[in-house]
């Protein structure tokens, strides 16, 4: 393969390069009696085998001119010996470091060199630095604080902390004059930097020095390093002459382009119509106006039939509460105030006040500023086609999560036990129970804090709700299942508890039909001995039962009954009524207020609010949602959140409008239950993704302060089963919690 000879501009390069070479070995025969003296130091020193510019560079007095390392001139002669001593340690044979250019080099400098080779023999005790550039081999810095700023330790006694953790403790820092004056004395002070991040001063060595001398002229920082390597080409070919193509420049390099010119004619016919414009200065509008000033000199108008706003009244010294005697009329000028037209009244009557906290609120100011409006409303005025607002002002502005806590964030006790979906949850009015039911036929009650399941009721059929009585001394929870809703005495409750549950759930004759009395018919009152409570046969299947607040009353609600669809139970009296009212569509959910005697009866597109004791509608809720899942109402009573299919979750506010307050957009699938906090502004939402949805609820007192809405938290950790998630959550009464029960028939309990 065959090698081309250097050009002539690389020739003429390393001539350049040769005589900055000469300048810097002149520069060291200046420092030589330095170097004597720093060698008797030296002696311990460990050679580097990095190839210095002393050892690369030879000056020849003959030709003057230079011999390089990297050169076709000069080679290396010898190899590397290392080896190991007796004592384990490495020594270095310096014979290797002889290096020979153009066949005559410096006498004097290879006497030193060989005088060095023989002291570097006689000292076993040298080991061997090799060069390396893997960044594992350098060494660690001693100060370990990372990325600190260090004007964070100005005021401390230390500066960081090394590997072991331990203080580094900051030097005493000298006076000015003394440092100043030891820096002339030492001859070794040109080499000495600070470093700051050690607190520590640094010494370079020799061959640090070099380096950074050639990376301030600019050259590479090793010295066998050669910029004008020969060029090596790889392929070669017969009848090869020019290492570029010699084939004759085409034509249209050397004539003007059509395509440029007809491009120039198109941007001069734009210029001169007007459809590229140059970047002028938008014309600045002025941030002030005259508020009570005439507008009708102004510049810019929109249409010939522009016509101002007119402007009020400018308040004078007689709208002060305190105005001069001179301004107060009379008794007798304002007896003549009653005598004239209303036109010719004047709209205000000055009066005078002893301080600005006896001024009583204007009578007439509602009056001035309808009248104000609607003086702006019927002028005519030049409609602006573009308004320019700032999008960040339209974000609604949150507080942070952190100062809404606490509420649950995560999981913190499972109960396993049920063998089927779980499909209702409800919490005892202490928080001390939980009771569960699934469909896979039992019923089961646990112990919140330990999990430990105390009770299981096998019913032999699948359940659809359970309800605890809200009262502490009746520990009765209601069951749904089928046809029947059971009336179970958990055992709950100490002895006397016990004693008048036992003859309030004692049924002593059942009811007969009656066909004169619908009512009657609708549910029978069976003694159930073998579950130990009271059995409720309805003729169409039940789907949910709601107590009422004072835990005599409860509710059940049958959707394919039609006009008896929803039906009151008296447990005292063990009695059943039917609502007065016309049901509108096929009910879903039913609820009791929490403090007043009102009822809501929710369908699949609205709800009713009725009034138990007057016996009428109250408010008709409009929800705008595909079909409603579930209700549930603030303890407040004046707010109520709505859950859909669509997993549209609804906020109203009743006292507001009958249109959902805010919609929230949060479940990608059906939403079975929705249920508010007790005491905590807190309220849920459970999906069939699989996810429970907590947010933060605040209704004020103050009727002129809009309720604030703020998702918190988005639990996750039910499996998915048959196309069903979370069927259904429930709070704990007094703590931030939430229960959640899921088709994977496991009941979660979350905590902040």
């Amino acid at each position: 393969m065959k090698v081309p000879r250097r050009s002539a501009r690389q020739k003429n390069l390393q001539k350049d390069a040769e005589k900055e070479e000469a300048i810097n070995l002149l520069e060291q025969k200046e420092n030589t009696e330095e170097v004597v003296e720093r060698s008797k130091d030296e002696e311990n020193f460990v050679e580097s085998p990095v190839v210095s510019d002393d050892d690369d560079e030879d000056f020849s007095d003959d030709d003057g001119s230079l011999g390089e390392s990297g050169s076709e001139d000069s080679h290396l002669s010898g190899e590397e010996d290392v080896f190991v001593s007796s004592d384990g340690e490495d020594s270095f044979d310096a014979k290797s470091d002889d290096v020979s250019g153009n066949g005559a080099s410096g006498s004097g400098r290879d006497d030193t060199e060989h005088g060095k080779d023989d002291d570097a023999e006689s000292d076993d005790s040298r080991t061997v630095v090799e060069e390396s550039d893997s960044s594992e081999d350098e060494v660690d810095p001693r100060n370990t604080v990372g990325d600190v700023p260090l004007k964070w330790y100005k005021e401390e006694e230390h500066i960081g902390y090394d590997l072991a953790g331990k203080k580094i403790k900051k030097k005493e820092r000298q006076d000015k004059l003394d440092s100043f004056l030891a820096s002339v004395d030492d001859s070794k002070n040109w080499r000495k930097i600070y470093d700051e991040y050690n607190d520590e001063e640094v010494e370079l060595t020799k061959e640090e020095v070099k380096v950074i001398k050639r990376l301030l002229k600019g050259k590479a920082p090793h010295a066998d390093f050669d910029p004008y390597a020969p060029y090596v080409d790889w392929f070669s070919w017969d009848d090869s002459k020019h290492p570029l193509s010699s084939a004759p420049e085409p034509k249209r390099r050397f004539i003007p382009s059509k395509w440029e010119s007809k491009k120039v004619v198109q941007y001069v016919r734009a210029i001169r119509k007007g459809l590229i414009k140059f970047d002028e200065k938008p014309k600045e509008e002025p941030s002030a106006y005259l508020l009570w000033g005439d507008d009708s000199s102004a510049i810019d108008r929109q249409g010939l039939a522009y016509i101002p706003a007119p402007k009020p009244k400018l308040p004078g010294h007689e709208e002060s509460y305190n105005p001069s005697l001179e301004y107060i009329p009379t008794q007798e000028e304002i007896n003549s105030y009653q005598l004239m037209f209303e036109e010719d009244r004047p709209k205000f009557i000055p009066k005078r006040f002893t301080s600005l906290r006896n001024v009583p609120a204007y009578e007439k100011a509602v009056n001035e500023n309808f009248g104000r409006c609607l003086d702006l409303y019927l002028c005519p005025r030049a409609r602006k086609k573009r308004i320019n607002i700032d999008p960040e002002s339209l974000k609604p502005k949150l507080p942070s999560r952190k100062d809404l806590r606490p509420y649950p964030t995560s999981c913190y006790l499972e109960y396993k036990g049920h063998k089927g979906p779980v499909v209702s949850i409800s919490t005892e009015s202490t928080g001390q129970w939980i009771a569960s039911g699934s469909s896979d036929g039992t019923v089961r009650i646990w112990e919140v804090e330990t999990g430990r399941c105390i009770r299981i009721w096998e019913l032999g059929e699948s359940v659809s709700h359970v309800s605890w009585n809200p009262l502490p001394e009746r520990p009765i929870l209601a069951v749904c299942m089928g046809e029947d809703v059971y009336l179970l005495n958990t055992g709950l409750g100490n002895a006397e508890e016990q004693k008048s549950l036992e003859e309030l759930l004692r049924v002593e004759t059942p009811s007969t039909p009656d066909d004169s009395d619908n009512d009657k018919t609708a549910v029978n009152w069976v003694q159930d001995d073998k579950h130990g409570g009271i059995r409720l046969k309805h003729f169409k299947t039940v789907s949910s039962v709601e107590w009422h607040r004072k835990g005599d009353y409860f509710s059940t609600l049958m959707p394919s009954a039609q006009s008896k669809a929803v039906l009151i139970h008296l447990l005292s009296k063990k009695q059943t009524q039917r609502i007065p009212f016309k049901l509108h569509g096929l009910p879903v959910s039913t609820a009791f207020h929490p403090s007043r005697s009102a009822f809501f009866i929710s369908t699949k597109k609205n709800i009713r609010v009725y009034d138990l004791l007057k016996q009428k509608l109250i408010k008709k809720l409009e929800t705008g949602v595909r079909e409603v899942s579930s209700i549930a109402i603030h303890p407040g009573g004046d707010n109520l959140i709505v859950g859909s299919k669509d997993g549209k979750l609804c906020w109203f506010d009743m006292d507001l409008s009958s249109q959902p307050y805010r919609v929230l957009n949060c479940h990608p699938k059906d939403i079975n239950r929705v249920a508010f906090h007790r005491s905590y502004p807190l309220f849920a939402s459970s999906s069939d993704d699989c996810t429970a949805y907590v947010f933060h609820g605040m209704v004020y007192s103050d009727l002129n302060q809009n309720p604030l809405i703020v998702p918190l938290e988005i639990l996750r950790g039910h499996a998915s089963e048959n196309g069903r998630g979370v069927m259904d959550c429930k709070f704990h009464p007094r703590q931030p919690w939430l229960f959640t029960a899921g088709a994977d028939s496991v009941i979660k309990l979350y905590c902040h």
